[in-house]
């Protein structure tokens, strides 16, 4: 039986990667707590699963240390890098407090 790789990256390891969250499990337990909105294709979703999958393309939005954060992922992480790197890996649309 052939399992079906699904495309994208988990949303929790994408947070760590662009250096949202000092640590993953930190990463794992906000989206459980609070939620992540994610937008693709014009559909908007809230999510509290943090195996949800992330694409290039996705518009994220969260609130983080008092702020609201809208950022449109640009790049799926293959690790968690330095700050330049994390940077590369989304535009921020929006910072509202």
């Amino acid at each position: 039986m052939s399992e079906t790789v699904q495309a994208g990256q988990r949303l929790d390891i994408w947070l760590w990667y662009a250096r949202f969250f000092k640590t993953r499990a930190r990463a794992t337990s906000y989206v459980s707590g609070k939620g992540v909105r994610i937008s693709r294709a014009g559909q908007t979703r809230r999510t509290d699963k943090p195996g949800t999958r992330v694409q290039s393309g996705d518009v994220l939005t969260f609130y983080q240390a008092r702020v609201i954060r809208v950022m449109q992922v640009q790049a799926l992480g293959d690790r968690r890098g330095p700050a330049e790197e994390a940077r590369a890996l989304y535009t921020l649309m929006s910072v509202e407090t």
